[in-house]
């Protein structure tokens, strides 16, 4: 197990015309001793460019890359003491489980016994000992992907490095492949960092997650943190599913003090709570822009007291335990949570309130989240 310390990371890539394309825009993080830390955003944020200059397989532009507290940039990726584990498995073909399971071990030069040891115990561990002998060709994608875990696992590294690994299962495998990855890292209490674009995987399975967009990061913390205090309109847009509603509007002053939200056009006004209302201070009269998650949007059906938007029903989302409506107010659209065993139809009418207490305030112009009164 080791610490990883990212300090001013940067990567440029040179183009024919003489200009350089930054990947990594001088990044800033630190990954303790142990702690499963997720690298999720867009394709092209940046991440896999990041976790392959910690790997060693590319070369960094600027700044340093330090594990277990040594400054590994000028140093092989085979004397890193890391293992990393890809997308497409990269298993040997013509060797049998154990022979893929055992090739680094033997490659170290390590004894039999202690090879015996290690692949026995990670095949244990992964529930392979039934299909040491098969070759690649006779596994499912499920199987394989636990061949490529278990390949890392044997090695006993510091620090454990994943780029998508799970990108090639189907759903279900994805899964429970997911489960047994949470798991192993509870079990090895090892330093391990992965990268994945799909937020859910990163919810589920980082102690901390890691937030990118365009080279840069955007917020760095728990799961939940993230879902429930974003940063920034990045943040809240990116992270949950259905991500968070976004209104463009302004806050409207009644008695000198921030009473209600004014979505853009004056279509209709989302009521403030006192502490909400509270964190406009000095942004009075700029653009700003209300977030409001799906579960914070509560449906009235009969349209009845309390209600204050009428929306049109566009497209209803059963999927078993809740139901997701897609809304329309006038040339506003959004998405809200409803419960799972009232029907709703396509074209049909609802009145909805939204959780004044649950609402987020974000500066338009740069993005920020208002966080307390200026």
């Amino acid at each position: 197990m080791a610490r990883v310390v990212l300090e001013n990371l940067t990567k440029q890539y040179p183009e024919k015309s003489g200009a350089n394309v930054t990947a990594v825009r001088g990044i800033n993080l630190e990954i303790a001793d142990g702690e499963f830390m997720v690298l999720v955003g867009p394709s092209g944020c940046g991440k896999s460019t990041t976790l392959r200059m910690i790997a060693g397989l590319e070369e960094i532009s600027g700044g340093t890359v330090a594990i277990d507290g040594r400054v590994v940039n000028a140093v092989l990726p085979k004397d890193r003491d890391i293992a990393m584990v890809f997308q497409n498995y990269a298993l040997y073909p013509h060797m049998s489980v154990y022979d893929n399971l055992a090739f680094g071990l033997k490659m170290r030069g390590r004894p039999r016994d202690e090879i015996e040891a290690r692949v026995r115990e990670a095949a244990a561990m992964l529930g392979l000992e039934a299909l040491l002998p098969r070759r690649p060709k006779a596994l499912s994608g499920g199987q394989r992907q636990r061949v490529a875990l278990g390949r890392a696992i044997v090695r006993q590294p510091k620090v454990f490095l994943f780029d998508e690994p799970l990108s090639n299962l189907d759903a279900k495998m994805r899964g429970s492949t997911r489960t047994e990855l949470a798991k192993l890292h509870a079990r090895l209490k090892a330093t391990m960092i992965y990268v994945t674009h799909d937020q859910v995987e990163a919810m589920t399975m980082g102690d901390r997650i890691c937030v990118m967009k365009d080279g840069a990061i955007m917020q760095v913390a728990k799961p939940l943190t993230l879902y429930h205090e974003p940063a920034n309109l990045f943040v809240a847009g990116f992270i949950g599913s259905p991500p968070m509603n976004l209104f463009p509007g302004a806050v409207e002053i009644a008695d000198g003090v921030a009473a209600s939200f004014v979505v853009a056009g004056g279509a209709w006004r989302v009521p403030l709570s006192a502490e909400v209302a509270g964190r406009v201070g000095d942004f009075r009269g700029l653009p700003l822009t209300l977030g409001v998650r799906p579960e914070h949007v509560r449906v009235d059906p009969a349209g009845t007291a309390g209600a204050s938007v009428a929306a049109r029903i566009e497209l209803v989302e059963p999927m078993g335990a809740e139901t997701f409506l897609h809304l329309a107010a006038g040339p506003t659209t959004f998405v809200a949570r409803a419960v799972p065993h009232e029907e709703h139809r396509v074209g049909g009418e609802v009145a909805v309130t939204f959780a004044a207490d649950r609402a987020h305030l974000f500066d338009s112009a740069s993005g920020a989240a208002l966080r307390t009164a200026c």
